[in-house]
């Protein structure tokens, strides 16, 4: 039977499981997660296995992140389930603070995000969500003092803000990111799945098949404007309502007029029904 990860919720209790866990000088590190678990947080979990010898999760369902019109009071807890994974991944320490242990009374600081973080792609449409996050990432790399850091590639703009102030910040942990994990059918795995009806959760994977057809396209040497705009057109077509989809450079995320402009990104955005999906796909 797996044995359940240490669980801890206090500052003191945290710092205690952290240094049993460097005992012996052993790297540790983190997978920072809003709970709701699904087999791409799994991935991460078992990718930081093979990476260090001591791995902590962190569950913190970020209300900072989230804008008054967002779904903060529905986003989906399962934590039960969530410890079953964990245990089963082999995941040794959980850390599960209190927005009060995050953000205690008189709390007054934030971190002021640039760089990819105002590429104008999701921070267009949630202006609020990069201070938050890199917030509360700065805050669970200085409490749980990790050697790497591990995010998925699906929020990909996410990934590239939270490398980017590891580095200007000096935090010492090396962030990596990890493969997109999908569902058979291609739609990229995401706690916010579970909002889909059938009817959208049918036609959900059409945004990533017209992603890669649109990166099949500029392989071959189509026009970038073109093939983009033809991609568009498939996306609002098949129902969603689209934010963005956009070519990118995949390490700035600077806007690209020609392939040869360096390595290149695709990134969308849109809704289906209520449920917003985002997604990306290198070309």
């Amino acid at each position: 039977m797996p044995r359940t990860p240490t669980i801890v919720r206090t500052l003191p209790a945290l710092r205690r499981a952290t240094e049993g866990l460097r005992a012996k000088k052993n790297t540790v590190a983190l997978v920072p997660t809003m709970g709701a678990l699904h087999e791409g947080h799994v991935s991460l979990v078992r990718l930081a296995k093979r990476r260090a010898a001591k791995v902590i999760v962190s569950i913190f369902v970020n209300p900072t992140q989230f804008s008054p019109t967002e779904d903060f009071s529905s986003y989906p807890r399962t934590w039960n389930a969530d410890i079953a994974k964990l245990a089963d991944a082999a995941a040794d320490l959980v850390w599960n603070p209190s927005a009060e242990t995050m953000y205690p009374a008189g709390f007054a600081t934030r971190i002021l995000t640039e760089g990819p973080a105002t590429a104008g792609l999701e921070d267009r449409f949630r202006p609020h969500f990069f201070g938050g996050v890199a917030t509360v990432v700065a805050k669970l790399f200085t409490q749980c003092r990790p050697d790497i850091a591990l995010f998925g590639e699906k929020d990909f703009q996410q990934l590239r803000v939270i490398a980017q102030m590891a580095r200007d910040l000096d935090l010492g942990v090396k962030v990596i990111g990890a493969p997109t994990i999908r569902e058979r059918d291609g739609l990229a795995m995401s706690s916010r799945n579970v909002y889909l009806f059938p009817e959208h959760r049918a036609i959900a994977p059409r945004l990533f098949g017209t992603m890669k057809e649109t990166a099949t396209r500029l392989r071959a040497g189509d026009d970038l404007a073109a093939a983009l705009a033809q991609g568009r057109e498939q996306i609002s077509a098949a129902g969603f309502a689209l934010d963005y989809f956009e070519a990118r450079h995949a390490q700035t995320l600077a806007p690209l007029q020609s392939l040869k402009d360096g390595p290149v990104r695709l990134l969308a955005a849109a809704t289906i029904g209520n449920t917003r999906l985002i997604d990306n796909i290198a070309v």
